[in-house]
């Protein structure tokens, strides 16, 4: 999905809900999908007001929620107290992640297969599944070999 697709997606959804499309919100959607790699609440804060100054720690932590209800953020917890954000891009939810252990680094991968596996373990309970996540922690062998990592910053 073009990030144009993925605001008009974000305007439609915010209308849909009745909230208002305000600069501060559209800032957030920009820095958040101007983001390659995994980025916190407050890394998302400082990228937004590089955008538009007035952008608020408030706004920050309540849009992101309805991004992620929307579809267009993709929300990971790695189980530290700390969530992690990444722009769904793709409109693609069958990911796993894999998170190193040593250094914290969340990769995503293709999960195609989970779409069927969520969908059997569901139907043979009567459910319907809504959604899914895999997520795999994991040590460095590189690391571990030779005593660097090179995803560690």
């Amino acid at each position: 999905m073009s990030n144009e697709a993925a605001r008009d997606k974000f305007q439609n959804y915010l209308a849909k809900k009745g909230l208002r499309v305000t600069e501060q919100r559209l800032a957030i959607f920009e820095a958040a999908f101007g983001q390659k790699e995994h980025f916190t609440a407050e890394e998302l804060l400082d990228h937004a007001r590089a955008i538009d100054d007035s952008v608020s720690r408030a706004t920050v932590y309540r849009t992101l929620p309805i991004m992620v209800e929307a579809s267009l953020v993709r929300e990971v917890d790695i189980g530290k107290n700390l969530k992690y954000y990444l722009p769904n891009a793709e409109n693609n939810p069958q990911v796993a992640q894999v998170i190193c252990m040593d250094c914290d680094k969340i990769f995503e991968i293709a999960a195609p297969f989970m779409e069927w596996y969520g969908n059997s373990v569901s139907t043979k309970l009567g459910l319907t599944p809504v959604t899914q996540r895999l997520q795999v922690n994991a040590h460095c062998n590189a690391l571990k070999q030779t005593g660097t990592c090179k995803n560690r910053s």
